[in-house]
């Protein structure tokens, strides 16, 4: 029998409707362990659970509240409540805010080795540390998901990630993924789950995997994975989860389609420099540059022992700029004050935050104008922190340490730091756990008055045409189409979320131009360059653009999770075939291409030229285009 590696051992586990793997870019179907969602994503997937008639969900599901606890005004603490009472309803386990960060909770609680799961959120692969495949995806992909108990994704290629050596004293995890950024860049991953091994990987705690898997993302790829062996074991038996282990790991011999060599000895500190995670350069190159703000934790730096390193490194002393916390759990907060660690970092001049996303998403924590703020996220897109002007530059827990000490980017000193080992604090009371199904059938949904039920949209016409609303350069984000931050507490409301926000960060009079163009009978299209719809899963930067009118967009390449969500919602994805002609259409043209067979040859007719396109969409999605998107699709055809 032919070798395999981890990723097709796992997946093979679980296909749904064949017995073997198809070749890499073929669809397969899989059998789903879990699927979770968060609030920020969570009210669009329980709407459109209920659009789908769902009375019970199949797997473990788990909606977690971490995204939007400020409880200023009553969105946020509605929409809390209707995901808690949908929770209730449909069987799924309910996290309250303050009780961690999805991802990281997650894998303290629930992520065992060889499962499969999608979570509503790009950073889900998260839980690779653990020894799992995990996804990000759309709401709506996580709604079916729960549905059904299966996902459909074309079949990855898996690159092998072989670490030799061992971390230096002043080099953490996020150094590691940010030399994969460096090498690989933030497209370099499209399609591939990047699976790593190799002598150096047993040198890694399974926190620290964690921590390289969260920001995979960034790389575009599917997910990442390492095997499961004692690193593993030690973690999950710490938690009293010792029965969830079992050894993981790929088949002497097993095949890769590429693979890439990192020494972790050669790494040195490093930083992610504004505005992008790719670029990527040495620390000692900025050092002395001032700064006005640290920001520790997320779910890519939110473990115990990173942040314990973090408050070892200032002991004694004091930060001189305003420098924040946000642990991944209120199990880390605890483990943090039974250490002593949480009063030292109080004397140290640490404010501590909620367990939750909160700066990382611009939920509080703004840096102020024109400053430099550096983070140990995994994300510095622009205006993502909430200041427009203010440069977000990415690094580890040591690198913030001393930089918080400086008041200056400063490379940490290369010396031993042992943390203090106390147990960690199991916290599963903190989960509302389902009911019954029996009582669960009894409970009503709690709906606020900003929750607005999912609009129905029509089919997809057999020809489309309208006009270019908006031509947009390379590497746009989730975050420039559907901003967050102040913006998130509108996220249960479709027509508010679309009118306010848009591409406001890009155009502030794109969706009243937009609504004017719907409203005159006209499709809208939207142009771009690479890596279009970069960044988060979220499936607003779909919705939202679809509830303004637009129902293509072009670009030159797409980022992978954003061109399901578009589908989802019943616009139709297309790429040039000859890059160059992005140059050949202006914002305002007046274009269209006829749909009536989008299996064959596709053309955009744009000032009497003809210009030759190519589906983003796979064959099997055309019948979601054709019914107007994905929920309508599944009404014509689910049979429960």
């Amino acid at each position: 029998m032919k070798p395999l590696n981890l990723v097709e051992k796992i997946l093979k586990d679980h296909l749904l409707e064949a017995d073997e793997l198809p070749a890499a870019g073929e669809l397969i179907k899989i059998k789903i362990d879990e699927a979770f969602t968060q609030d920020a994503t969570g009210t669009m997937c329980m709407l459109q659970l209920q659009a789908m008639g769902i009375s019970r969900v199949k797997p473990l599901s788990v909606n977690f509240v971490d995204h939007s606890m400020l409880q200023s005004g009553f969105r946020n603490p509605d929409d809390h409540e209707f995901l808690k009472s949908s929770a209730k309803k449909l069987g799924i386990i309910f996290s309250p805010p303050g009780t961690g960060i999805c991802h990281f909770t997650n894998m303290e609680n629930f992520v065992k080795p060889g499962m499969t799961g999608v979570g509503a959120d790009s950073h889900t692969v998260n839980a690779g540390g653990a020894g799992a495949i995990f996804m990000g995806a759309g709401g709506y992909d996580v709604a079916l998901a729960m549905a059904t108990g299966a996902y459909t994704m074309p079949m990855p290629s898996v690159t092998k990630v072989n670490l030799t050596g061992q971390l230096n004293k002043n080099v953490m995890a996020m150094d590691v993924i940010l030399k994969m950024l460096e090498i690989v860049g933030v497209k370099g991953g499209k399609g591939i789950i990047f699976e790593y091994g190799g002598p150096g990987a047993k040198t890694l705690s399974l926190t620290e995997r964690a921590t390289i898997t969260n920001m995979g993302a960034e790389m575009g790829a599917t997910t990442s994975i390492f095997p499961s062996d004692e690193n593993t074991k030690a973690f999950l038996e710490s938690r009293g989860r010792g029965g969830d282990y079992q050894e993981l790991s790929a088949d002497e011999g097993a095949e890769y389609a590429n693979t890439i060599d990192v020494n972790l000895s050669d790494i040195e500190p490093l930083v992610a420099i504004y505005p992008s995670p790719g670029n990527v350069e040495k620390m000692k190159d900025h050092a002395g540059t001032k700064i006005h703000q640290v920001c520790v934790g997320s779910c890519t730096n939110s473990s115990y022992e990173g942040i314990a390193m973090f408050a070892e490194a200032l002991k004694g002393k004091r930060v001189v700029v305003d420098t924040l916390l946000y642990p991944g759990s209120r199990s880390v907060s605890m483990q943090l004050a039974d250490a002593g660690y949480l009063k030292d970092l109080f004397q140290s001049g640490v404010r501590i935050m909620e367990n939750g996303c909160g700066a990382c998403i611009g939920q509080g924590g703004s840096p102020p104008s024109k400053s430099i703020t550096l983070r140990t996220f995994n994300r510095n897109f622009p205006k993502r922190s909430g200041t427009d002007d203010a440069q977000a530059h990415l690094i580890s827990p040591l690198v913030a340490a001393a930089s918080a000490l400086t008041g200056e980017m400063t490379v940490p000193e290369e010396k031993e730091i042992k943390i203090v080992e106390v147990p960690p604090v199991i916290d599963t009371d903190s989960f509302i756990m389902p009911l019954p199904q029996e009582e669960a059938e009894k409970e009503d949904i709690v709906m606020g008055p900003n929750i607005m039920l999912l609009p129905d949209f029509d089919p997809l016409p057999d020809e489309v045409k309208g006009e270019v609303l908006l031509k947009l350069e390379d590497n746009i984000s989730t975050d420039d189409i559907q901003p967050a931050g102040t913006y998130l507490p509108l996220r249960s409301n479709v027509k508010e979320y679309a009118m306010q926000a848009t591409f406001r960060l890009v155009d502030g009079t794109f969706a009243e131009r937009s609504v004017a163009h719907r409203d005159a009978g006209g499709y809208g299209f939207i142009i771009g360059g690479e890596n279009y719809g970069q960044g988060s899963s979220r499936e607003h930067a779909a919705l939202c653009p679809r509830w303004l009118g637009i129902r293509a967009v072009i670009v030159k390449t797409f980022a992978r999770i954003h061109v399901a969500n578009l589908v989802n919602f019943g616009i139709v994805p297309m790429t040039f075939k000859n890059a160059a002609d992005y140059d050949k259409i202006k914002q305002g043209d007046t274009v269209s291409f006829d749909a009536t067979n989008l299996d064959g040859d596709l053309a955009l007719t744009v000032n009497g030229e003809s210009i030759p396109l190519e589906p983003a969409f796979d064959k099997d999605h055309i019948p979601t285009l054709k019914s107007g998107g994905a929920l309508a699709r599944f009404k014509e055809t689910y049979k429960g």
